[in-house]
């Protein structure tokens, strides 16, 4: 076998255990990722782990990573479908972070609706890592607000989503019926157009 050889198997196996602690982070939470359980369901064996991770706080927080940059592409692309339709960026961001298809997918949604109750306790590696990912949504509204919106807004219009998408999933189906009437006031609040 030949260094790259080795070398891509070892990107591989990385990259599975990061998407299957990302599943499991979202599903679970913090406390519900367990190393071995990870290893399992990457297809490793738990030995292998420290050939990847120090600890697992550091498998914990480059899940965060892992698993904010897999929503974040999954959600550019539903937006990206919407405004080829025609919508306004605040009207397809509000859209594509309500759609049903975000609500029933726990394992692959937003890391801060899976986890923003549970943020705060968290040591100060996790809590950083997290609180990078809030800010990042947080600026994904203000890049969707008209330019002059009033800072806070973005902020409002943030917590506004997570919300709704946690309420929506904590309720289930009443959640889901819901959704259509909370995206038509959510853009009736904060779109220009």
């Amino acid at each position: 076998m030949n260094a790259d050889t080795k070398q891509s198997r070892r990107e591989q196996s990385h990259a599975r255990i990061l998407d299957a602690a990302g599943r499991a982070l979202r599903r679970q939470g913090y406390a519900g990722v367990g190393v071995a359980e990870v290893m399992k369901e990457a297809g490793l064996t738990h030995g292998g782990f420290y050939a990847h991770f120090k600890s697992r706080d550091a498998l914990l927080a480059a899940a965060i990573e892992h698993a904010a940059a897999d929503s974040a592409a999954s959600l550019t692309r539903r937006i990206a479908k919407l405004q080829e339709a025609g919508a306004g960026p605040v009207r397809a961001l509000v859209e594509a972070y309500l759609a049903d298809l975000h609500v029933g997918s726990t394992e692959r949604g937003c890391v801060v609706a899976a986890l923003g109750s549970e943020m705060p306790r968290q040591n100060e590696e996790l809590l950083e890592v997290s609180r990078r990912r809030v800010a990042a949504l947080v600026e994904r509204a203000r890049a969707a607000l008209p330019a002059d919106a009033a800072p806070e807004r973005a902020f409002l219009l943030a917590s506004s989503l997570v919300g709704a998408l946690q309420m929506a999933r904590a309720l289930g189906a009443e959640g889901r019926a819901l959704l259509p009437a909370t995206r038509d006031a959510l853009i009736a609040q904060y779109d220009a157009h």
